[in-house]
C-alpha cells in the first residue's frame, strides 16, 4: 500500500500546530501589508492581522510561490510515495492552477484536488482525505472522491461593514455609502467558485434568519437531509457576538453537532471583522 501525504494551505483554517498534530503539511498563505510580505501563522498572527486591518493598513492576498510549494512536496516525497494537495478553491485564487501546473513534473506522484472549497469546508476535505489515506485509498482515489463532491458545500456570511468590500473594489463607494446609511446587513454566499451577493437584511436578526433558512434549504434540497451534513458556526474576529450566534445555530439544528471556527484570513481580507457565518458540507461516506 502506498504511503500518502496530505498537504493543504492555511486557507483551510488549519494552523501549523494543528497540522503537526494531524499529520498534515500546511503551506502558509502570504499577505502583503504595506510593502511587507507576511505569512499566515508563521510571522503573522490573527491578532496582528486584525490590528493592521483596523488601523487602515492596506492588506492584499497572494498565492504561495512555486518554489515554496515544491519545497514542501520534495521534502515529503523523501519519505512518502505520493501526495494529495488540497488548495483553496480555484475560483477564489490562482494557487490551485499553479499547483496543477507544477504537479505535471511529478509523474503522477502529486494529485492536486480542485474541490472548490475554502475555510471550514476546505478543512472538512482535508480531514476526509486523511481518513481515506488511513483506509488505504490511493492519492488518485482520494482526489477523485473529493472532486466528486466539490460543489456540495455552502457558506453564508453576514457582513458587519461594507468598508472592506469598498476598499477591495467589489462595490462602489456610492453603494457602500447608501448601504451604510440604511444600515444594511449584506449576506454573501460561497458555493463552489465564487463569493457572491445573496441577500440584504435590514437588521441583525433578519440577517441571521436569512442565513439559517438558506443553510436549512441547502441541506434539505441539495445534500439529501441534515443527517448527511456537517455544520459549522463561524465568525470573523467578533467573539462577543459570535457566542449568541453559535447558540442560535444549535437551537435551529438541535439534532446536529455544530462545529465552531473562525473564517480564514483570506476571506477576512475582503469582508473585514465582525462578520458572522454558517457553513455546511456533505459528509463523505468512506468505506
Amino acid at each position: 500500500m502506498a504511503k500518502t501525504a496530505i498537504v493543504t494551505d492555511s486557507n483551510s483554517g488549519i494552523t501549523q500546530e494543528m497540522g503537526r498534530s494531524l499529520g498534515v503539511s500546511v503551506i502558509p498563505m502570504p499577505f502583503t501589508i504595506g510593502d511587507i510580505t507576511c505569512y499566515e501563522d508563521v510571522n503573522l498572527t490573527r491578532e496582528e492581522f486584525f490590528r493592521h486591518m483596523e488601523a487602515g493598513d492596506t492588506i492584499t492576498t497572494s498565492q504561495p510561490t512555486p518554489g515554496n510549494v515544491m519545497k514542501v512536496w520534495d521534502r515529503l516525497l523523501e519519505t512518502y510515495d505520493e501526495i494529495v494537495h488540497i488548495p483553496m478553491s480555484s475560483g477564489l485564487s490562482g494557487s490551485c492552477q499553479t499547483a496543477m501546473m507544477l504537479a505535471d513534473d511529478y509523474d503522477d506522484k502529486v494529485q492536486v484536488v480542485n474541490n472548490q472549497r475554502i475555510s471550514v469546508t476546505q478543512r472538512a476535505s482535508v480531514l476526509d482525505a486523511l481518513h481515506m489515506a488511513e483506509k488505504g485509498y490511493s492519492a488518485e482515489q482520494i482526489k477523485n472522491e473529493l472532486e466528486r463532491v466539490r460543489y456540495e458545500s455552502s457558506i453564508y456570511i453576514m457582513l458587519d461593514t461594507l468598508l472592506y468590500l469598498k476598499r477591495g473594489g467589489r462595490i462602489t463607494p456610492a453603494a457602500a455609502a447608501v448601504g451604510t446609511l440604511l444600515r444594511l446587513k449584506p449576506v454573501l454566499q460561497i458555493q463552489g467558485e465564487r463569493l457572491d451577493a445573496f441577500s440584504k437584511a435590514r437588521t441583525l436578526a433578519q440577517g441571521k434568519q436569512t442565513m439559517l433558512s438558506a443553510i436549512e434549504k441547502d441541506m434539505e434540497t441539495r445534500f439529501g437531509g441534515r443527517q448527511n451534513c456537517h455544520i459549522y458556526a463561524v465568525h470573523a474576529n467578533c467573539p462577543d457576538t459570535f457566542a449568541p450566534w453559535a447558540h442560535e445555530v444549535r437551537e435551529k439544528f438541535p439534532d446536529m453537532e455544530v462545529g465552531e471556527d473562525q473564517l480564514s484570513l483570506s476571506i477576512c481580507t475582503h469582508i473585514g471583522p465582525g462578520a458572522l457565518a454558517v457553513a455546511v458540507s456533505r459528509k463523505l461516506e468512506i468505506g
